[in-house]
């Protein structure tokens, strides 16, 4: 039994033997079937065509093919639709929420006329919400008041200016019979006629727009009770909400942005102190002017001339017509072209002197911007819209031109720590050379800045 374990060693070293000599021979095999590996050999060329074949010439990059103008305007052509659609989707989401975002607008422009009030009392000693409760009701109960002192005028002089207009009437109708028209008593009692007809015959339709006059005077109670609660708001805390819209902008241009918001908020409170000052003015000198000429409802007028003093070029416009008219049917020509003169010379007084002193530079609006600002707004939100184009236009203005020069002024810095990096010979491949290396020039160029 001792001579086993020695009988199995040497079977399994020489199964061991035969497996190392099956092993080489069958890589010597397959050494032998592998080719040698040389260069191949050509293959042989395609034929060239025959000589009487026509060359045909290589198509050109369709890219390159385009000239350079049209793709230009394809590029732009592609970024202005997708900006006047995002505009359209705008508009679109304004009109939906127009009583909203009017209201919001009109908060806006009535905190730029009350913040420096509330910003004088704080001053003062005032805690900020006595200060802004203070302010708030005093500026709410001033509008209340000239609101209800307007329709009162008019209530107490209506029965006086129903008889003078109908005097006013008979008299221009004497003034037609006369004039050297050749307007006949026939052809103005046709017109009367037609026109009580016109009104007979559509009482339905003058009954619905009652109803919708009822409508639209619950939504203006509604956003003049949404524009006095962010109003509230807006003298509070209007520090806060402005903190917050910026955390909404993102981190590479809140810098931006939040250097034009002061700068745009100047321009907005500039502009409301400023048109309130010029529309106090006309008010004033052309209520004066109506009262001594003896032109009835003077009062009424001039507050009527305050408030569409807000409409730039229109409202003023339709004021000045509607003090003539009324001087018209009451005193007669000689009394309306007297009111028109004093109109006229008040408004170019405005335009030339006022405006340019009161406004200033920071609300420039060129003319054509200020006509084309008050069409659009007017035909998107009516006289709303009218009344609050301007003013975005010219807060829009500063801002661009803010963020103009902020990007201006960051590519010259750039350009500067670029040019003042210090051009030093490579340092070692080291692990602390290259921060070595680069830590002084950097640490340099911030210190310039």
């Amino acid at each position: 039994m001792s001579r086993v374990p020695g009988w199995l060693a040497g079977l399994g070293a020489g199964l061991t033997r035969i497996s190392e000599r099956l092993d080489e021979r069958r890589n010597e095999a397959e050494a032998d079937d592998v080719p040698d590996v040389a260069v191949p050999a050509a293959r042989d060329s395609i034929p060239p065509p025959p000589a009487y074949a026509p060359t045909v010439a290589a198509r050109p990059d369709p890219v390159a093919a385009i000239p350079w103008g049209m793709r230009v305007a394809a590029e732009a052509g592609w970024r202005l639709l997708v900006l006047a659609g995002t505009l359209w989707v705008l508009i679109r989401i304004i009109s939906a929420v127009q009583l909203v975002v009017l209201a919001f607008v009109a908060a806006l422009l009535v905190t730029a006329m009350l913040q420096p009030t509330v910003a004088r009392l704080k001053r003062l000693g005032l805690p900020r919400g006595l200060a802004t409760a203070v302010t708030a009701i005093a500026g709410f109960v001033i509008m209340g008041l000239v609101g209800w002192f307007v329709v009162w005028q008019v209530m107490d002089n209506l029965d006086n200016l129903s008889d003078r207009v109908r005097d006013g009437i008979e008299e221009l109708k004497r003034w037609l019979l006369d004039s050297p028209f050749h307007v006949t008593e026939q052809q103005i009692n046709d017109i009367a006629k037609n026109l009580s007809d016109t009104i007979g015959t559509n009482t339905e339709e003058i009954t619905s727009a009652g109803l919708q006059g009822v409508t639209v005077m619950v939504e203006i109670l509604t956003g003049i009770l949404l524009a006095m609660f962010s109003t509230l708001f807006l003298l509070y805390d209007g520090k806060r909400i402005w903190q917050w819209v910026l955390k909404l902008v993102p981190a590479q241009a809140r810098e931006g942005v939040a250097g034009a918001g002061p700068r745009a908020w100047r321009t907005l409170t500039a502009y409301v102190r400023g048109t309130v000052i010029v529309a106090l003015i006309d008010a004033i000198f052309i209520g004066l002017g109506i009262y001594f000429l003896d032109v009835p409802m003077a009062v009424p007028l001039a507050v009527f001339i305050f408030l569409f003093a807000f409409i730039p070029l229109v409202g003023a416009v339709i004021s000045g017509a509607l003090a003539v008219v009324v001087a018209l049917v009451t005193q007669g020509v000689f009394t309306a072209l007297m009111v028109l003169i004093v109109v006229l010379a008040v408004q170019q007084l405005e335009g030339h002197v006022l405006q340019p002193f009161i406004l200033g530079r920071a609300v420039r609006v060129h003319p054509l911007a200020v006509v084309l600002a008050v069409a659009a707004g007017g035909l998107t939100a009516g006289i709303g819209g009218a009344v609050v184009a301007v003013p975005l236009v010219a807060v829009t203005n500063t801002v661009v031109g803010y963020l103009r020069a902020y990007g201006q002024e960051q590519a010259l810095r750039g350009a500067a720590v670029v040019e003042a990096a210090p051009t030093a010979a490579p340092a070692p491949l080291t692990a602390s050379g290259p921060a070595a290396a680069g830590t002084p020039g950097t640490a340099g160029a911030e210190g310039r800045e």
